[in-house]
């Protein structure tokens, strides 16, 4: 496996994307895809040969807070360790740069691999609402 910060290819990161099922709800196209990878701070992309296998990445605002969004490993290769290694270098690029506040987007009942990385629930009454897309 090859690890690389230099964003993936549109179709490849697509394709990988589109295994999630999560597009249903965001309908974005490739070019729209795209840009929000352009405008990450930090971007990991994984590699076996030449097919995109795994992703993920930070926005940030380079002090307090970062948000780790679409990780991603392709359904054929999950549970052979490959996104905690994408975890372990998101984290460990915070760390880097002393951010003060990791957050994550957690996919549906990605929850328990999470929690082992050490990643805690916001209590109930924590900080963290959202506005859903409803244009």
């Amino acid at each position: 496996m090859i690890f690389s910060e230099k964003l993936p290819d549109s179709d490849q990161f697509f394709d990988l994307f589109e295994t999630t099922g999560w597009n249903t709800k965001y309908e974005l196209t490739k070019d729209e895809l795209f840009l929000a990878l352009q405008n990450s701070w930090f971007t990991i992309s994984v590699y076996d040969k030449d097919r995109l296998i795994g992703f993920g990445r930070i926005i940030c605002d380079g002090i307090v807070h970062a948000l780790i969004l679409d990780v991603i490993i392709h359904p054929e290769r999950q549970d052979e360790g490959i996104g905690k290694e994408v975890m372990d270098k998101l984290v460990e690029k915070c760390k880097k740069h002393k951010i003060c506040d990791i957050q994550l987007f957690c996919a549906k009942g990605k929850k328990g691999f999470y929690e082992k990385l050490g990643f805690e629930i916001r209590p109930d009454d924590g900080p963290g609402m959202q506005l859903e897309k409803y244009w």
